[in-house]
């Protein structure tokens, strides 16, 4: 069951219960989450056929929103396959490595869509309060320079957990009350001290804090310059651009804010809400984020009008 690595004892496998004290309606459970993804998984492929198909999105926004879809995709794949398998097959175990692997994965993708809100929202700003300056400043080069600082700086943030895993002994106890692996889930199975998990979770948490403060000012700008415009309908024009990324902004930092708030401070809500919680955290925004976009962006739901009303 245990190997030795320099003297630290890591368990061959953890055990994922799933979701704790709901054993007895996983199966129920797994109706309404299958249902979700398959929906996540369709709603984001077409998003992604859209943009390419389509010859006149190709403005930095929707660049982003193939960015995004492409990592909901990714996100939700990590996760929910392997929700299903605890539901469907009773599928506990999970090798230590490949444990550690979902954490480091699920981390990233969630630091990375973090990132990609807070780039779309300098894209708004520009776009409404600077926008004879747009197309100069958001150039391919740019864009670019945008996209590897969505990808490297999560995977940064991240990567130390991996060390601050490894470098920790388990003892006995292998039994993860939770249907994925996170940080401090595996980190309160050790038989050591884990402050340092525990402070440096903290830390990555600030940065997504920093983010949504960042978030706040670009639209308090967006604001002031929306309602200086002399038109009403100009007015109405710049708010319906910002509807779609605020809506989504709202889809994933309100459950993410409220998993934290019920994990940190919850200590009488019953645990399989936690759990709960934390997956929906998962598996909802990848699944609203293509409705939210297709319902409020004209081209997107256009196109896709078109593609099943055809003949």
């Amino acid at each position: 069951m245990f190997y030795h690595n320099k003297s630290k004892f890591h368990p061959a496998t953890f055990f994922l219960i799933g979701i704790p004290g709901l054993e007895d309606i996983h199966m129920w459970i797994s109706l309404p989450f299958c249902s979700v993804y398959l929906l996540a998984l369709l709603g984001n492929a077409t998003i992604l056929l859209v943009i390419k198909a389509e010859k006149t999105l190709r403005e930095p926004m929707f660049y982003f929103l193939s960015i995004l879809s492409t990592i909901d995709l990714a996100l939700s794949t990590t996760s929910v396959p392997r929700m299903l398998g605890i539901f469907w097959f009773d599928a506990h175990e999970i090798n230590f490595g490949a444990c550690v692997a979902q954490m480091f994965l699920i981390h990233a993708f969630t630091g990375m869509e973090a990132e990609v809100l807070l780039s779309m929202a300098f894209d708004r700003y520009m776009a409404i309060c600077a926008p004879l300056h747009y197309t100069a400043i958001l150039t391919s080069q740019v864009l670019v320079g945008i996209s590897m600082c969505i990808v490297i700086r999560p995977v940064l943030l991240t990567l130390p957990m991996i060390y601050l895993i490894y470098r920790l002994p388990f003892c006995q106890a292998h039994i993860i009350a939770h249907s994925y692996c996170e940080h401090m889930g595996i980190a309160k199975l050790s038989c050591a001290n884990i402050r340092i998990n525990a402070v440096y979770g903290l830390f990555v948490v600030s940065f997504f804090v920093l983010n949504l403060v960042l978030i706040g000012i670009s639209y308090v700008y967006i604001l002031r310059a929306v309602f200086s415009l002399p038109s009403h309908d100009a007015r109405l024009k710049a708010l319906s651009t910002c509807g779609s990324h605020v809506g989504v902004i709202c889809v994933f930092y309100v459950p993410s804010v409220f998993s934290f708030l019920t994990h940190r401070f919850g200590h009488k809500i019953p645990g399989y809400i936690h759990i709960l919680v934390a997956n929906l955290y998962l598996i909802i925004p990848p699944s609203a984020k293509p409705i939210i976009y297709g319902v409020r962006t004209k081209q997107i739901r256009e196109r896709v009008l078109h593609v099943f009303t055809k003949k």
